[in-house]
């Protein structure tokens, strides 16, 4: 760590106006522009890009080759494998003058997989899965588990990550799983769990 508090690796482009949380670690090649803040504890990967106005939250490890645009906010204890992209304008053209940022949000404790692609203007629910490769279209539900082109729900994960399956209760409106793994409860909404069936 340097005087700063974070550590970037000589390669590394960190500019000046970027905000960087204490015992951030930023490696090989990476570039962070002004305006973009990222958290303390957090692990930037070699050839990392991270532009002006993307925030990034506490203890988030963004693996290599990952490409965070402006408009993207992505909360504390994220995964973000490597080569996932975001996008942030939804009719992209190289000679639009009325560009047009569209929010994306990745909720706490998320994961996304290697070569995702997540398409501006979704959310991603808190411990919420993105299988490697997918393409996410649409808002994902927290502890939901996403796979495909366009990504589509095919279950729901443990804050661990493993697949839920056994039933432990219910109440008025969610269903209680225990994971076989960790042990812990997670209640998924009735609402979302209705969402396997369509």
């Amino acid at each position: 760590m340097d005087e700063k508090g974070f550590y970037a690796h000589p390669t590394a482009v960190v500019e000046d106006g970027a905000v960087i949380g204490e015992g951030t670690r930023i490696w090989h090649f990476a570039h962070v522009r002004s305006g973009a803040r990222v958290g303390k504890n957090c692990n930037v990967g070699k050839d990392v890009y991270i532009d002006s106005g993307a925030i990034i939250g506490d203890r988030v490890k963004i693996q290599n080759g990952v490409s965070v645009y402006r408009g993207v906010i992505i909360e504390d204890d994220v995964f973000v494998g490597p080569y996932a992209v975001f996008t942030n304008d939804k009719y992209p053209r190289a000679f639009s003058t009325d560009w047009q940022v569209v929010p994306t949000v990745v909720k706490k404790g998320a994961s996304i997989g290697a070569n995702a692609t997540i398409v501006c203007g979704v959310t991603i629910g808190e411990y919420a899965m993105v299988a490697a490769g997918s393409v996410v279209t649409k808002d994902v539900p927290p502890h939901g588990l996403v796979v495909g082109n366009p990504a589509r729900l095919v279950g729901f994960v443990c804050y661990c990550g493993r697949p839920l399956k056994d039933r432990a209760g219910e109440t008025e409106d969610s269903v209680l799983f225990r994971c076989s793994h960790c042990g812990k409860q997670v209640a998924i909404k009735k609402e979302h769990l209705r969402a396997l069936e369509k």
